[in-house]
């Protein structure tokens, strides 16, 4: 068995097991410790004759499809499957801290950036002094949810001030910015604005990079950050923690009875107050996570945010105020469409216009997003088997 056919067969097992066929752009023999064939041989616990007939079956299955014109269109669809991941981890992990703020508060953060600035920069800076990276990413989410946390207070909410005021005038002077839309983005702009040259002014342009981990996969013509499919995993995570965390605690029970109806939840005894800080916290903190995860591909300056605010914002439009069913249905179309573009036409930006276009579509023809959609179904098909 040549050489080449031994690195095909084993790129393709590779593929298939989800395993990792080169590292850092490197194949290897079986023979030598770090080679793909020598890290699935002790994966799947096979002896050396075994090992080589795997890889021969499956060598010969590559020739076939080699010769059949099939390995070609098999890699372009792999490529645009890791694609579509890529992307839907980028606008899941971009939106899920917008929307949550969003559709519990009725307040439109444009400081969503500056947070996703502070969970990258708590991560690059915890990184470079020497913590494990999940460590540094831990730093990053808290430092992101406890400035969202004062900024609530003094800002969103104007607890703070208005506690000032009661004591010193006898009233309070700052009226809440919740389901004050406009209001809430002037507010929220300044405190952007704040965050981006406070970030200039005590860390300067840039920090130091800490490196993409985990290597590259690469198949036929194409290559991907094998850290890109940990993020994949990462935003399914996420989602799957915030449909716990909505539905099966008290907090969820609270805040999904806020987003419903806030004078009724409160006649009921409901604190949408302290809810109301709750859920910034955590949408700050989700903003900090992604910006924490993100970490290791970005370079690190003051307008990383800014990175992501298109495609939180679009997700937001077309996902609709749902934050669980909205973020995720709102992140597949967003992500099909954007690999699918991408991929025809190698360009990035074109996948962003069609973003753009998609949003000006479903505010023109889907006011509530996708999940108004799907909510409007629902209530059709109960209406009718009643």
């Amino acid at each position: 068995m040549g050489r080449g056919s031994r690195t095909a067969a084993v790129g393709l097992l590779g593929i298939v097991l989800a395993g990792v066929p080169t590292v850092s752009g490197a194949l290897v023999q079986r023979g030598s410790s770090g080679g793909p064939a020598s890290i699935l041989q002790r994966a799947l616990g096979l002896p050396g004759r075994a090992l080589d007939a795997v890889v021969g079956l499956l060598d010969a299955f590559v020739q076939f499809l080699d010769a059949a014109g099939l390995l070609g269109p098999l890699y372009q669809a792999f490529n645009l499957a890791l694609q579509f991941l890529n992307d839907f981890a980028f606008i899941v992990l971009a939106a899920v801290g917008l929307a949550v703020i969003f559709g519990i508060m009725g307040v439109i953060n444009l400081a969503h950036g500056e947070f996703i600035m502070v969970g990258a920069y708590g991560t690059t800076l915890t990184a470079n002094a020497g913590a494990p990276l999940p460590v540094a990413m831990i730093a990053g989410v808290l430092a992101a949810a406890g400035i969202g946390f004062v900024v609530e207070r003094v800002i969103v909410s104007g607890a703070v001030p208005n506690w000032i005021a009661q004591k010193t005038i006898g009233r309070p002077v700052i009226e809440p910015l919740y389901d004050r839309l406009f209001d809430s983005m002037v507010a929220t702009w300044g405190v952007s604005l704040v965050m981006i040259e406070g970030g200039r002014i005590v860390f300067g342009d840039s920090l130091p990079s800490i490196g993409t981990p985990l290597g590259s996969i690469h198949y036929g013509a194409f290559s991907t950050s094998m850290y890109g499919v940990v993020l994949a995993g990462a935003s399914v995570a996420v989602v799957a923690g915030m449909y716990v965390l909505f539905t099966r605690t008290a907090w969820g029970r609270r805040a999904r009875a806020t987003i419903q109806d806030e004078p009724m939840a409160r006649s009921l005894g409901v604190d949408t107050d302290r809810t109301y800080m709750t859920t910034f916290a955590v949408g700050s903190g989700l903003a900090g996570l992604t910006g924490a995860l993100y970490a290791p591909t970005l370079s690190i300056g003051p307008g990383l945010g800014s990175q992501f605010l298109v495609e939180a914002f679009v997700a937001v439009v077309v996902g609709g105020t749902s934050v669980i069913l909205g973020t995720l249905l709102g992140g597949g179309v967003l992500a099909a469409i954007s690999a699918t573009v991408d991929n025809l036409t190698g360009n990035s930006f074109f996948g962003r216009i069609a973003l753009l276009v998609v949003a000006i579509l479903v505010l023109r023809f889907l006011p509530t997003g996708v999940s108004g959609l799907v909510e409007s179904v629902r209530e059709r098909r109960g209406v009718n088997e009643s």
